[in-house]
């Protein structure tokens, strides 16, 4: 029968085994699954407001972004505004020198057209008053001496040799 013993089941034994059992579900239950429950759900949260604060990061910088682009196409505008008005200015500078350029040239050119009238009503008057001097030496020789034909002629030809010279 000592076989039998081996084998045989121990009815207060299966209830100390089951209450030990029950005790540390218990235990375990209060003291790791509660701890352990609450530490997972502080890392959900933890990690949901993570993907939250990474979205509103994300939404945040699209918004940069899109701010940026945004004063930059307007910097681009400006600076072309910019571009375009210096062209213009410069434009109307050339234009502007041109035609000071054009108005200083036509004085220049009426001043040298009224020099050289000037200088022809001058050499005018010099080659008037050499002919009446000339006309004046002639007229004095012809009174000296009576003229006839031959010395006319004489005469002319040394007036118009004299004026040929001068």
């Amino acid at each position: 029968m000592q076989n039998l013993d081996i084998i045989s089941v121990n009815l207060w034994q299966i209830l100390i085994s089951l209450a030990n059992l029950t005790i540390l579900f218990f235990l375990l239950k209060k003291f790791l699954y509660k701890p352990v429950t609450k530490m997972l759900e502080e890392r959900r949260t933890q990690i949901d407001k993570d993907y939250s604060d990474a979205a509103s990061a994300k939404q945040s910088a699209e918004a940069k972004d899109a701010e940026l682009t945004e004063r930059l196409a307007g910097a681009k505008a400006e600076a072309e505004g910019i571009v375009k008005e210096a062209a213009d200015i410069a434009k109307a500078r050339g234009d502007k020198i041109v035609e000071e350029a054009r108005a200083t040239a036509d004085g220049i050119i009426r001043q040298a057209e009224e020099d050289a009238e000037l200088e022809r009503k001058r050499v005018g008057e010099t080659i008037k008053e050499q002919i009446v001097d000339v006309s004046t030496a002639l007229a004095e020789k012809m009174l000296e001496r009576e003229v006839n034909a031959d010395d006319h002629k004489a005469l002319i030809d040394d007036f118009i040799s004299k004026i040929g010279d001068e």
